[in-house]
């Protein structure tokens, strides 16, 4: 039995196949299209899906779509009727999108499938955050589990809480629109002068740099919260229900000024921010998780939305022990909603059981993207005229970890894509976390980037305890924990420049540890992924540290690499130093000189 999962016509469009509720493939339309954050319909994605899960001119048994388009423009209507008459603009721009496309999603799904020779006779609509819980609970390695979603808006709710027990799934409370953690985080993305939905993990990321100065004028003046986390925004301060902006003037008065222009200079006020949400973020996501143990009396905890994302609250709400362990789905924004739209038909709809298995979830890892086999890469690099190596499969780590180790920065293409926001070892760019000038290096000359931007490690699982204060595995970089305290160096505390600040070296792997001395980890074991993980032992056993930097594999506004071609293209715009394309190695001294067919600063819309 095929079921598709689609999402789609909001931010990072998706699409996923199960096969017999196994997860086949999964992947962004933004890998393919090379529009990052595409929204658009994921013909591409569905394709690929299609085509890994070998099924051509067959009947899908169900497509499912992960929300209700009806129920989120009655709500829209709903919203601006009852601002009316402000607004106008912004239902100006809405209203003919809605009636031209958003209303015929169905109708449009149908057309594309049978266009490219599918017949689909049965179609699901769950609500968005029910795709985001069964996105969570059905992967998860609990049998039970109580599931907290946190995201902007989905039909009317923005936050829920779940109970999911085998195979059924019980919504049981919902925090509605227009009182919104993730659109609360995303105001003060857009105030500190970052894009909403793409800049909130760089707000995430210069939070440390600031004093949590303001947390008590936002508590005072933009929210009111109950003990069981549940909130209400004073609304005079945002405009997101009739404007075309996050925030009314009112913000400006309070924070003494207007938003930061978008790329213009961070000061101390944007710092300050940053820092102050980041805690009242992290209070009321306690405050929630706390009340769901209550409510529910479950011992484990599932997490899926947006809000998931910010990966300081998920490392806080470990260390507070409110549930024995958490889950958190690694592609838990809209993307991940497609997945959740398929397994909730499978489990929920079509009730067929779940198989458990404890310690192991059933993401696979996050690889569930394209793979290119080295004939086929050899085919492109032979017709391209890129001069590669092809290295023994018994030397391919060494070789790696000897560059690594050489201060060599190296773009890393091997095995599936990886599904959902992070890089995890197979579009990946890797260095030498010794180093003292490597994040400058690879934020100013890789990425082309902010400056303040932290760079995540990637350490073998079993090493972990080595160098962080995490006591359990972190396979989808989605907890911060601390560098231990016997590797940091302690900084004089004295006026330094925001580029002293960010340069300065607190710990034995600089080049991963953030200012205020934490990481974002990724724990990598053999059974998930092998090659990396051989790659990680052979510095290790070169070095003394089992421990690699990981970034993602594009330069800023780019979507991570899919293909042999994407990776080459990115690797001569830049300066990385070597290039791995499954077995082979390119140097990039040894290329020939590169044509550039376009702009691509241009081409790529900043985020």
């Amino acid at each position: 039995m095929y079921i598709l999962g689609i999402s789609a016509y909001y931010h990072d469009s998706a699409a996923v196949i199960l096969r017999d509720g196994r997860i086949a493939a999964a992947a962004q339309e933004e890998r393919f299209s090379r529009i990052k954050h595409d929204h658009g319909l994921p013909r591409r994605a569905i394709s690929y899906c299609l085509a890994e899960a070998g099924i051509t001119g067959k009947h899908l048994d169900a497509v499912c779509f992960y929300d209700k388009p009806i129920l989120k423009f009655a709500r829209l209507m709903e919203t601006y009727f009852s601002v009316a008459p402000r607004g106008l603009a912004s239902f100006m721009k809405a209203m003919p999108l809605w009636l031209r496309q958003k209303l015929w999603i169905p109708l449009q799904i149908q057309n594309e499938l049978r266009a490219a020779g599918l017949a689909v006779d049965t179609m699901y609509f769950p609500e968005h955050h029910q795709s985001h819980a069964a996105s969570a609970f059905y992967p998860s390695p609990f049998e039970e589990a109580a599931v907290l979603t946190m995201d902007g808006v989905g039909e009317w709710a923005t936050s829920t809480i779940a109970v999911g027990r085998g195979n059924t799934l019980d919504m049981l409370r919902e925090l509605r629109f227009p009182h919104s953690l993730g659109l609360l985080y995303s105001a003060m993305t857009y105030f500190t002068g970052f894009r909403v939905n793409s800049g909130e993990y760089k707000l995430m990321g210069l939070a440390p740099y600031g004093t949590p100065c303001y947390v008590d004028l936002i508590f005072e003046h933009l929210l009111d919260l109950k003990d069981d986390g549940s909130f209400r925004l004073r609304l005079e301060y945002f405009e997101y229900l009739h404007g075309l902006r996050m925030t009314s003037s009112l913000m400006n008065d309070l924070f003494g000024g207007p938003p930061r222009t978008p790329e213009g200079p961070i000061t101390r006020r944007e710092m300050d921010i940053a820092a102050s949400i980041q805690v009242v973020t992290e209070e009321i996501v306690l405050k929630m998780a706390r009340y769901t143990r209550e409510l529910t009396g479950m011992e484990y905890l599932c997490l899926s939305g947006g809000v998931a994302l910010n990966c300081v609250a998920n490392g806080r709400l470990l260390r507070e022990n409110i549930f024995r362990d958490i889950y958190i789905q690694p592609a838990s924004g809209d993307a991940g909603g497609a997945l959740g739209a398929a397994l909730f038909a499978w489990h929920r709809i079509r009730k067929n059981p779940r198989i458990v298995r404890p310690g192991q979830d059933a993401m696979q890892g996050a690889l569930l993207g394209p793979s290119f086999s080295d004939d086929e890469i050899g085919a492109y690099l032979d017709k391209s005229g890129f001069v590669a190596k092809k290295l023994d499969p018994r030397e391919w780590a060494g070789e790696i970890a000897t560059r690594l180790a050489g201060e060599k920065v190296i773009g890393l293409f091997q095995g599936r894509m990886e599904f959902g926001p992070r890089a995890l070892g197979c579009r990946s760019i890797i260095g030498d976390p010794r180093s003292v000038g490597m994040q400058a290096t690879m934020n100013l000359k890789i990425k082309y980037r902010e400056s303040f931007r932290p760079f995540a490690p990637s350490c073998l699982e079993e090493k972990a305890r080595d160098f962080f204060d995490l006591d359990r595995p972190s396979p989808y970089m989605l907890i911060v924990a601390d560098v231990r305290k016997e590797r940091c160096v302690s900084v004089t505390e004295k006026d330094v420049s925001f580029g002293e600040l960010i340069n300065q070296v607190r710990s034995d792997i600089p080049a991963v540890t953030h200012v205020d001395y934490s990481a974002r980890i990724q724990t990598v074991s053999p059974e998930i992924n092998k090659p990396y993980y051989d790659i990680i032992k052979a510095f290790e056993d070169l070095t003394g540290y089992g421990v690699i930097i990981n970034t993602s594999f594009n330069v800023r506004g780019e979507p991570i690499v899919c293909t042999p071609e994407d990776a080459c293209r990115c690797f001569m715009r830049t300066e990385m130093d070597c290039l791995v394309l499954g077995s082979y190695l390119l140097e990039k001294e040894d290329q020939p000189p590169f044509e550039d067919d376009e702009n691509w600063r241009d081409s790529y819309r900043l985020d």
